[in-house]
């Protein structure tokens, strides 16, 4: 029976009827984890812990007293605080730190009776497209080893996909959520910017960066939302907009005007396979009734440089604070204070995270500043308008999540380049703060999943959520 409860829609029911415990799922899940260690889905497992804290949750639900995550077992990407265990950001320089707080992302999982099972592999600090730059090595995706799972929250897209937590919650700064999910064939959701507190994830570029959530279906995407949005104290940035009832409103059976953005169509790099399942997609829509039309999208050539000026420039910011004194790595091979600055960071940050410190500070240079990050602010404003512009005459924008299905291992080692380009679909809600989907849409000839991206207007998830909901029942 509980080989087919990894939609906790269903595992609500089977705990009301008492077919299964907490204790059970948690070991079965366990088990799954130890069976597919390969994949390298997590950094820490508290295996002791979670049966522990499931022995409490079960008694909580036999007698009607849990909260409405009861049960749930999910997965921390490693770059969310969980109080007195490790967090290392997927880098060698916070090695042997222990969080002394709880991000409000965890505090409020925890309120709701979630079980967490444990912390889950990504890219170095969130900067990258792949889930191969992180200290703790490659992710495997569970759908064919040989290929990536996407990144940066990829440990945690494997995990919900190979079955070792029902839920993940993950962070997006350009698409670090719904590209995984593209390539493990799971619901990405990235909600609007404020929606959630950034209060203990660890920061990569703090006017993109949120945390997503990454499920089998867009009901328990609706659960979790439910649970960790809201206003924060800790958080100014955090909108303090009524968190509605996600899940009240997913039958709803309105029916939407939806616009394509013609140009991510007729793009060069894009995988023909992808565009047909997405022209199968919209196709489907106008069948269910809803209005589809084609809309250009002009700026779409500059979001993506946009996007890695300003998250570039913010990361040389934020990372400035890993300097070897306050906490994690701290080199030995350093004999005065200007070494230990020096040393920590070059041995402590990899390649990828030390390039993008480099443009990041390239770009906010005396004799740079005006020419490229002043300018792509600027653009970033454009873009926005142009998304508003579109979002008040439509109520979403439909695109893929990616221009190709999950690539192989090491393919993009040699051209990173190419690698930035995977984002291309992705940074556009991040630029403008949108909320944003990615839901299954089909297989590629190779059986690898294809997702389609669903983008709504500002705190509007309730309506995204809606309209995914209808678009993945007329898809399966």
């Amino acid at each position: 029976m509980l080989h087919s409860a990894y939609s906790f829609s269903l595992l609500r029911l089977l705990f009301a009827s008492k077919k299964v415990t907490a204790m059970e799922v948690v070991d079965h899940l366990l088990q799954h984890i130890e069976i597919q260690k390969d994949l390298n889905a997590f950094v820490n497992v508290y295996d002791q812990e979670i049966i522990e804290n499931a022995v409490l949750v079960n008694q909580k639900i036999a007698h009607n007293q849990g909260g409405p995550l009861a049960g749930m077992v999910v997965g921390l990407k490693d770059m969310i605080a969980y109080k007195d265990h490790p967090l290392q950001a997927g880098s060698k320089i916070l090695t042997n730190y222990i969080s002394p707080f709880h991000a409000t992302v965890t505090q409020r999982l925890l309120a709701a009776d979630a079980l967490i099972i444990g912390h889950q592999n990504c890219d170095e600090f969130g900067m990258g497209s792949s889930s191969e730059n992180g200290y703790f090595g490659t992710v495997l995706n569970p759908l064919d080893k040989t290929r990536v799972a996407g990144g940066s929250s990829g440990g945690s897209a494997a995990a919900v996909k190979a079955k070792m937590c029902h839920v993940s919650i993950g962070t997006d700064t350009g698409g670090s959520v719904r590209q995984p999910a593209a390539f493990c064939g799971l619901v990405g959701l990235k909600p609007s910017y404020g929606r959630i507190s950034r209060h203990g994830l660890v920061a990569y570029a703090s006017s993109f960066d949120t945390a997503g959530i990454l499920a089998h279906t867009v009901e328990d995407c609706a659960s979790v939302l439910e649970v960790i949005a809201g206003a924060d104290p800790f958080d100014s940035t955090a909108s303090a907009r009524e968190v509605p009832c996600y899940t009240s409103v997913l039958h709803d059976s309105a029916r939407y005007k939806v616009a394509c953005l013609a140009e991510t169509l007729s793009h060069g790099g894009l995988q023909p396979e992808i565009k047909d399942h997405t022209l199968d997609g919209l196709e489907l829509l106008k069948k269910a009734g809803h209005q589809v039309h084609n809309v250009h999208f002009e700026l779409l050539k500059y979001a993506l440089p946009t996007y890695y000026i300003l998250v570039n420039a913010e990361a040389s910011t934020n990372l400035a604070r890993f300097d070897g004194i306050r906490y994690g790595y701290r080199s030995s091979h350093a004999t005065t204070l200007e070494e230990v600055y020096i040393k920590s960071r070059t041995e402590g940050f990899a390649k990828e995270v030390k390039k993008r410190i480099m443009l990041g500070s390239f770009v906010l240079s005396a004799s740079q500043c005006e020419t490229h990050y002043i300018k792509a602010l600027k653009v970033r404003n454009m873009i926005k308008k142009v998304m508003q512009d579109i979002l008040s005459h439509y109520d979403f924008i439909i695109l893929p999540t990616t221009t190709t299905t999950a690539f192989k291992v090491n393919s993009f080692v040699s051209n990173p380049l190419s690698m930035y380009w995977s984002d291309l679909y992705t940074v556009l809600a991040s630029v403008a703060g949108l909320p944003a989907i990615s839901l299954p849409n089909g297989v590629d000839q190779k059986d690898l999943p294809i997702g389609v991206q669903v983008i709504g207007n500002y705190f509007e998830e309730a309506k995204l959520l809606t309209f995914a909901s209808h678009f993945e029942s007329i898809v399966k």
